[in-house]
């Protein structure tokens, strides 16, 4: 690995990202709050990181002719370098704010990585607190939800050549995506489908009752399937199926392959959505899950028909997608209904999405491979090949896919362990294990359930879910292969 091409990019994201720590300033002066020196201080800082960045990738130039602009030759490991520690200093950067309002800097570490990894695990125990710390906590979420690095390869003209390596680096799916030629057009799209969401729900959270500053929030932490709340009831406190629904509908739409609806959009064929393998099995799993969770609600809640639908809908996609937001203390539900919304948990969006989780395209690769592999058992000679939309998938990306199931459950299972054992909480050690890999926010139980806050837990067992969060935002194989001492090697 080149370090130097690593810090030249790490110069530009910073640069920029310092812009992005500044904006919560214009809400405080919005709302006369005297509140915007925390977050001059954050940009500052990330300033002077990418001047850092920027002097060490500049050390001995004249001699090796490193520049950023000039390079094209970006190695694999180089592109993994570059977006691990974007997302890493990013997430120390967004936790700078909490510092100034009374939290402790693990909280504050917490609270920040939670966001930018739009996770939506709170410690907060409170919610009286300035606006343009509310809005950064949201708006953290929007900035990580599509991708930090997927952002500037779509607006930063010097990430053009090297875009390619750096987009499938921090979205590193099942298949290598792309709607367009040029990657940097694909990341055009993919944002343009992202900001134009978040305007929609915008306006329509603001039509049917919402304040414009919570419809602001509420919206940037659910297109980016996020789940921060301005609110300390999360959606259920504000008392209306309408926005329940504008929620759910927006819920399910960024949960959903955003490339895909790009296209669908563009050529006016929303038939399209539906010729996807992966969209069909979201759609129909969404669906499965909360005909049985309602029916449940119904008989054994005794819930009404409509509350039935409403609640079990919105909680399986919210779940589902990663999302986190809540309508109701699903703590309180029956055991059939809780059981169904942890296996949601573990089921994720789709590929090219901003849900978290294992991912639909990979569970229907894995269903058909061992389909395959079953059959081969009664005919070893036949050929038989494993497709996805008609397109064929290699040996090498079914490979990765075990890796990735693999380690994603062996790294939630070693949590578990060692939370469990630390907070001497069974249902604590399982549910927030899962729900920190899965970047899903809340968990199970009075402590770390819906209502609750991971403030109370042991700071150990903070720094492991903290881990958890960037393991399952870097879906895994970034961090598994930066892990490697090759990947160190110069040259």
């Amino acid at each position: 690995m080149r370090l130097k091409y690593v810090a030249s990019a790490l110069y530009i994201v910073f640069l920029f990202f310092s812009i992005l720590l500044a904006l919560p300033v214009i809400v405080s002066l919005i709302y006369k709050e005297n509140t915007w020196f925390p977050f001059v201080v954050s940009a500052v800082i990330s300033l002077l990181i990418s001047l850092i960045f920027k002097l060490l990738s500049q050390k001995g130039a004249e001699k090796d002719k490193t520049k950023f602009e000039k390079f094209n030759d970006l190695k694999k490991s180089e592109g993994l370098g570059i977006v691990v520690f974007a997302w890493v200093i990013a997430g120390i950067l967004s936790s700078i704010p909490y510092l100034f309002f009374g939290f402790n800097p693990i909280n504050s570490f917490f609270e920040g990585v939670s966001g930018i990894t739009a996770t939506g695990a709170t410690i907060f125990t409170t919610y009286d607190l300035p606006k343009a710390l509310i809005f950064w906590r949201s708006f953290s979420q929007w900035i990580g939800g599509a991708g930090i690095i997927v952002l500037f390869i779509a607006i930063l003209p010097q990430f053009a050549v090297v875009g390619r390596q750096l987009f499938f680096a921090e979205a590193p799916g099942p298949t290598e995506e792309k709607i367009t030629p040029r990657i940097k057009h694909t990341a055009m799209a993919l944002w343009k489908i992202y900001l134009g969401l978040t305007i929609l729900e915008i306006i329509l959270l603001s039509s049917f009752g919402m304040n414009v500053f919570d419809a602001i929030c509420n919206s940037l932490s659910t297109v980016s399937c996020g789940g921060f709340s301005p609110n300390s009831e999360s959606i259920m406190g504000y008392g209306s199926n309408i926005i329940c629904w504008i929620i759910m509908i927006f819920i399910f739409l960024s949960g959903a392959n955003l490339n895909l609806q790009y296209v669908a959009l563009t050529k006016i064929k929303p038939q399209l959505l539906f010729k996807s393998e992966e969209f069909r099995a979201y759609t129909l799993v969404f669906l499965g899950i909360s005909t049985i969770v309602g029916l449940s609600l119904f008989f054994k809640d005794k819930m009404s028909v409509v509350d039935s639908i409403t609640q079990s809908m919105f909680q399986v996609i919210s779940l589902m997608t990663s999302t986190g937001s809540v309508t109701s203390d699903y703590s309180n539900w029956d055991f059939t209904s809780k059981v169904l919304l942890f296996i949601a948990m573990l089921t994720g969006g789709c590929a090219s999405s901003t849900s978290g989780g294992i991912k639909i395209s990979r569970w229907v690769l894995l269903f058909k491979t061992m389909k395959i592999e079953m059959k081969r058992m009664l005919h070893p000679n036949a050929v038989m090949i494993t497709k996805l939309d008609n397109t064929i998938v290699s040996k090498e990306i079914l490979g990765q896919l075990v890796i990735f199931v693999f380690f994603y459950f062996f790294i939630a299972g070693v949590s578990m362990l060692l939370i469990t054992l630390i907070e001497h909480n069974v249902t604590i050690g399982i549910s927030s294990s899962i729900s920190a890999i899965g970047n899903i926010g809340p968990a199970f139980g009075n402590i770390i359930g819906p209502m609750g806050s991971y403030d109370t837990l042991n700071p150990v067992s903070k720094f492991i879910l903290t881990a958890n969060m960037f393991i399952g935002r870097l879906e895994l194989i970034p961090f598994l292969i930066i892990c490697q001492k090759e990947v160190w090697s110069r040259g």
